[in-house]
């Protein structure tokens, strides 16, 4: 049987004022569970998974806008444990940020107590460091994005190998190899392959992000074949002829100038070295964006389709200018499921408008999808890479 709690009693339980309780009941960000005839609030134990939440979002540094769009699915635990994990890594994260910050502090106070030159650049330095080039509530909105789309993938794909290992076995590295991948983000290229990397190759892991890469060194480990580099791949900062395979794995859809980072790419490789860049089509996925305007036609999942800028279906005439021999290999895969969190965490995760369309309608959305996938869902899967020679 559900447990009740008045608005004093959940008050003093979560260690809020009533008054905190009411103005986020207000601002509908943590509406009660119920309500007496005569319109006392009351509050479930669930209703306390939720006000974490938005206690944690609002340390974070989001704002109560933003928070109530992304608490939306705060009581459904499948979300929650995510969003946990999540919370958890960067708690970690910062934990770190903070030992190094108290190690630079112990350092400076012993040099002033003997006299000794400061180097404040350093400290300054190490300062701004800590901050990486995303603020905290960044690094949450992006990791919560990414986990929901990799659970989504990795739990109910038909295909077993899974995309990396599948990437990796057609790259064909061989000994002496030099490698550079652009956008590398996490590493996971590499990370999900590690045994089967040799020792004697180069490899260049680069991003515009030196968070991201920081996160794709620890994700590796320490193998002396890595190294790290961040830059945009706009302006590689290698000479010419001097990679015998460059990667681009789901990225050149999102430089701003594709047709300048084709011009690097063949500027860095050697002659009939191998360029191998992966991306989607228009089918890839098309049944969650069906099932969201079938909800509500006015829902749009992203403002811009990466697949026109740069995916299989025009991506073979974008290469041709820059390289020769261009082949497509596709990955053959699909997602099938009968559960709806999963899609539901998903949707939540994209680009577009669809967070703030939901907001007020979560729990009839829910049983739409529910209703949807009961007796199982498909979802295309169009994705493969072009592989080419300088």
């Amino acid at each position: 049987m559900t447990k009740y709690y008045t608005s004093g009693e959940f008050a003093e339980k979560a260690h809020v004022s009533i008054r905190t309780i009411r103005y986020y009941d207000q601002k509908n960000l943590l509406k009660p569970a119920a309500r007496t005839k005569s319109g006392a609030r009351r509050y479930t134990d669930q209703d306390f998974a939720k006000l974490q939440q938005i206690l944690l979002l609002k340390y974070l540094g989001f704002s109560l806008n933003e928070i109530r769009e992304m608490t939306i699915g705060a009581g459904d635990a499948q979300f929650l444990l995510g969003s946990l994990q999540i919370q958890k890594l960067l708690a970690e994260e910062r934990l770190e940020e903070m030992k190094n910050v108290i190690t630079a502090i112990d350092s400076t106070s012993q040099a002033l107590k003997s006299n000794r030159q400061v180097d404040w650049s350093q400290m300054l330095k190490l300062i701004h460091l800590t901050a990486m080039d995303q603020s905290l509530s960044m690094q949450y909105k992006n990791a919560t994005n990414i986990s929901a789309r990799i659970r989504l993938h990795r739990d109910y794909s038909v295909n077993q190998e899974g995309w990396f290992p599948w990437l990796f076995s057609n790259l064909h590295l061989k000994p002496g190899m030099k490698i550079l991948e652009l956008g590398a983000g996490n590493g996971a290229l590499w990370s999900q392959n590690i045994a089967k990397v040799s020792k004697n190759v180069t490899i260049v892991l680069s991003d515009i992000s030196e968070g991201i890469l920081a996160d794709a060194r620890k994700t590796i480990g320490d193998h002396p074949q890595f190294q790290y580099s961040v830059f945009n791949a706009q302006k590689i900062p290698f000479a010419d002829n001097t990679f015998d395979l460059v990667i681009a794995n789901h990225m050149l859809f999102y430089c701003d100038d594709i047709p300048k980072a084709l011009q690097e790419v063949q500027r860095v490789l050697k002659p009939d070295a191998t360029f191998t860049c992966s991306t989607y089509s228009k089918r890839h996925m098309h049944e969650i964006t069906d099932l969201v305007q079938s909800y509500n036609d006015n829902i749009v999942l992203s403002s811009t389709n990466l697949y026109e800028r740069f995916g299989l279906d025009n991506g073979r005439q974008i290469l041709q200018p820059y390289f020769k021999n261009i082949v497509c290999h596709k990955y053959r895969d699909a997602i099938e499921l009968s559960d709806s969190m999963p899609i539901i965490s998903y949707i939540l995760s994209c680009h577009g408008n669809q967070n703030s369309i939901l907001l007020d309608h979560y729990q009839d959305f829910k049983q739409y999808v529910d209703q949807q996938v009961k007796d199982g869902f498909h979802i295309t899967k169009d994705a493969g890479f072009f592989s080419c020679k300088k």
